[in-house]
C-alpha cells in the first residue's frame, strides 16, 4: 500500500473548514469522495491542519494510503476531474510509510488580508476582511514583532480544541501595505485554534491605541484571552506555505 501526499489549493468560502462534519460540507469530505471515485476505494485523507469555515488555502497538504493504480504524477488530473472548481490538486508524490501531513509538518505560514478602505470591493468580499477604519501599519508591525519567539499563546487562542501545550514558536510576524490591501504574515511551528486571527486582531487593536505593542509580552504571560484583540473574520485568512523534509517538502516548494 502506497502513502500518497497531495498538494492542494482551495477557496474555503462555501466549506465548513477542512475536517469532516456530520451535516456540513467540508474540504476533507469532498476530497475523500473524489479519491473514492478515482481509486475505487474510500480512504481517509489526513490534512495538515483544521482550517476553519471560510478559511482558504493557497497551499495545503494531505496524505492518504491506497492501492490505487494511478501513478502519482497522473493523480492531480484524475482527482481534479472529480473535484469541484473551488478545490484543486496541484501535485502528488509518494512518501514514506510514516509520513503524516500534520505530524510531519515542520512549520506553517498563514497570511491574513485586510481591505483597509472606506469603500467596499465586492470581489474581495469573501477573500479579505473589509476594515474601513484607517490602520497604522507601523504600529501593527511593532505589535507583530512582540509575538516573535517562543511563548505561551493561550491569550490569543479560542477554547474548543484540546492541546497538550499552548506554547508555540513564532518565527516571523509582519504586516505590509500595498495600496488599500494590508497583508499580515505569520510563521510558526504550530498554531492554536484561532491563534493567527487573534494575533491579527491584537495588531489591529495596537494600530489605534486600544493597547500598546509593548504590553503584548505581559498579556501573553497573563494568558487571559479577554485582554487581547478580537478574532478577525475567517475570510481574510489563507494557509500560505508548509515545510516538510523529503519528497513532500520538495513538492510543496515547487513553482507551479
Amino acid at each position: 500500500m502506497k502513502n500518497i501526499a497531495l498538494r492542494l489549493t482551495y477557496d474555503g468560502s462555501r466549506y465548513h473548514g477542512w475536517q469532516t462534519q456530520k451535516k456540513e460540507i467540508t474540504v476533507q469530505q469532498t476530497l475523500e469522495e473524489a479519491i473514492e471515485k478515482c481509486c475505487g476505494e474510500r480512504r481517509h485523507a489526513t490534512g495538515c491542519g483544521r482550517t476553519d469555515a471560510g478559511v482558504h488555502a493557497l497551499r495545503y497538504c494531505a496524505n492518504f494510503k491506497s492501492d490505487c493504480r494511478i501513478p502519482p504524477e497522473k493523480l492531480p488530473l484524475a482527482l481534479n476531474s472529480c473535484l469541484p472548481s473551488d478545490i484543486a490538486v496541484l501535485a502528488a508524490c509518494e512518501v514514506g510509510e510514516d509520513f503524516n501531513a500534520i505530524g510531519s509538518c515542520i512549520k506553517k505560514e498563514y497570511i491574513y488580508k485586510i481591505h483597509n478602505s472606506n469603500l467596499r470591493d465586492p470581489f474581495l468580499e469573501k477573500r479579505a476582511c473589509f476594515y474601513p477604519q484607517r490602520l497604522d501599519v507601523e504600529k501593527m508591525n511593532a505589535a507583530a514583532r512582540a509575538f516573535e519567539g517562543t511563548h505561551d499563546f493561550a491569550a490569543v487562542r479560542s477554547v474548543g480544541t484540546e492541546t497538550k501545550t499552548t506554547v508555540r514558536t513564532v518565527y516571523w510576524c509582519s504586516a505590509q501595505r500595498e495600496g488599500d490591501l494590508i497583508t499580515v504574515r505569520v510563521c510558526a511551528n504550530g498554531f492554536l485554534y484561532n491563534m493567527a486571527r487573534a494575533m491579527v486582531g491584537t495588531m489591529v487593536y495596537a494600530s489605534y491605541g486600544k493597547l500598546e505593542p509593548e504590553e503584548i509580552p505581559a498579556l501573553l504571560e497573563k494568558g487571559d484571552r479577554r485582554l487581547t484583540g478580537p478574532t478577525m473574520p475567517a475570510q481574510g485568512l489563507y494557509l500560505n506555505r508548509l515545510w516538510y523534509d523529503g519528497p513532500a517538502g520538495k513538492m510543496m516548494e515547487e513553482e507551479i
